[in-house]
């Protein structure tokens, strides 16, 4: 997966710096992996990477999460030959006001994908829909865990959590990779090593 990180950093979609997460935590790194529909190649290689994972797992669809997340679950619709829904955002006042988009069942499981996770907030939101329709959802599936306990809220409510990269992958692939220096590797450690 070293060429993954690689690609990442070089379409622009692991960034270093300073920066302020949804969550409101302070970051070093940001990852932005709404980048990823501008690069097809690369979209395609997340597609597949995720693929693997997806194909260990029982579901009857896959349910993405706005707005990232979407063409990241299209093109592993498309990697796996399986149907898609979405949650929305916001409910539109007109047409069929419907909470998800797309054809389901109550009663069918539901894998939830999105791009990353940082804490389990953002997923529990979306999965709260797509239960009140009747669906079941086991899993949650995202191409990078910041590793800041989002795994951990997951598994607290009875969801597990499956990833394709961790955040220390990343940094360890640029890093072996001459890809970062040694202080923005440091840096990136200190901000994952919890403090006593």
């Amino acid at each position: 997966m070293s060429d993954l990180a690689v690609r990442l950093l070089k379409a622009g979609c692991v960034q270093f710096g300073q920066f302020t997460l949804k969550s409101g935590l302070q970051s070093p790194i940001y990852i932005d992996l709404r980048l990823l529909v501008s690069e097809p190649s690369l979209l395609r290689v997340v597609a597949q990477a995720m693929a693997g994972k997806a194909r260990e797992l029982t579901f009857d669809r896959i349910a993405a999460i706005p707005y990232a997340g979407i063409p990241i679950a299209v093109a592993l619709a498309l990697e796996i030959d399986r149907p898609l829904i979405y949650t929305r955002r916001e409910v539109k006042q007109h047409g069929t006001r419907r909470a998800i988009e797309g054809a389901f069942a109550a009663g069918e499981v539901a894998l939830l994908v999105d791009d990353l996770i940082t804490r389990g907030d953002s997923k529990v939101e979306a999965i709260a829909p797509l239960e009140a329709a009747g669906l079941k959802v086991h899993d949650v599936l995202v191409l990078i865990d910041r590793e800041q306990g989002g795994r951990e809220d997951l598994a607290q409510r009875g969801y597990c959590l499956h990833t394709v990269l961790r955040l220390t992958d990343i940094v360890n692939d640029l890093l072996a990779s001459g890809h970062i220096s040694s202080a923005q590797y440091a840096e990136v450690q200190n901000y994952l090593t919890p403090q006593a």
